[in-house]
């Protein structure tokens, strides 16, 4: 059985919207970050880094949001969350499902922080360009892949949905709205949403 390691109110939505995407059986394994549950022994066998959210599946264990979503896609092909591996689309999937970890969130970082880095050194390049680049691949939409909706939707909705509908870090856009709005219209992103409330 598949067990995923959550707590309320935490980077666990992208990992609980996914598997309410997948279908897939698992269990949910509440994992109370404000006691330091993370911390214990047990859990970091499953993730090093003492973080939510984590994954593990018969003897297969990993944290990292992203990589949950990856390995969820490639190891369960029947959820079609993911193009297949010969499939000249799979360039742009991985791009996408590694953009929000790559550059939204340092960009929200950069943005909360107010801290000058040279574009030039900048992994992310700015805050500005992340958005801009976004924005351009979103208005092609529906999905980040154009018709096909898959895991690179789930970090990159889950990212956009921090930054500009939770937080409101970055200033809303026609194409963001549009995109959020599809992404909350989905039902599993509305159990998502009701399970990572708490």
């Amino acid at each position: 059985m598949i067990k995923l390691y959550w707590s309320p109110r935490s980077r666990s939505f992208t990992t609980l919207w996914l598997m309410e995407e997948s279908g897939l059986p698992y269990e949910r394994v509440l994992t109370d970050i404000s006691t330091g549950a993370q911390k214990a022994p047990e859990f970091l066998k499953v993730n090093p880094m003492g973080k939510v959210p984590a994954l593990s599946d018969g003897d297969a264990a990993l944290g990292e949001a992203a990589a949950i979503c990856a390995y969820i896609a490639d190891r369960y092909p029947e959820t079609r969350l993911a193009p297949d591996i010969v499939d000249p689309e799979r360039a742009r999937y991985l791009q996408w499902l590694f953009f929000s970890p790559g550059c939204i969130e340092p960009a929200i970082i950069q943005i909360f922080t107010k801290i000058e880095i040279p574009t030039s050194t900048a992994a992310w390049g700015s805050a500005t360009q992340v958005f801009d680049v976004l924005e351009a691949a979103l208005a092609e939409g529906p999905w980040i892949l154009g018709e096909k909706f898959s895991a690179a939707d789930i970090t990159v909705g889950s990212g956009l949905n921090f930054a500009v509908r939770l937080f409101k870090m970055v200033p809303s856009r026609p194409a963001f709205d549009a995109y959020l709005a599809r992404c909350m219209a989905r039902p599993a992103f509305q159990r998502a949403e009701k399970i990572a409330a708490g």
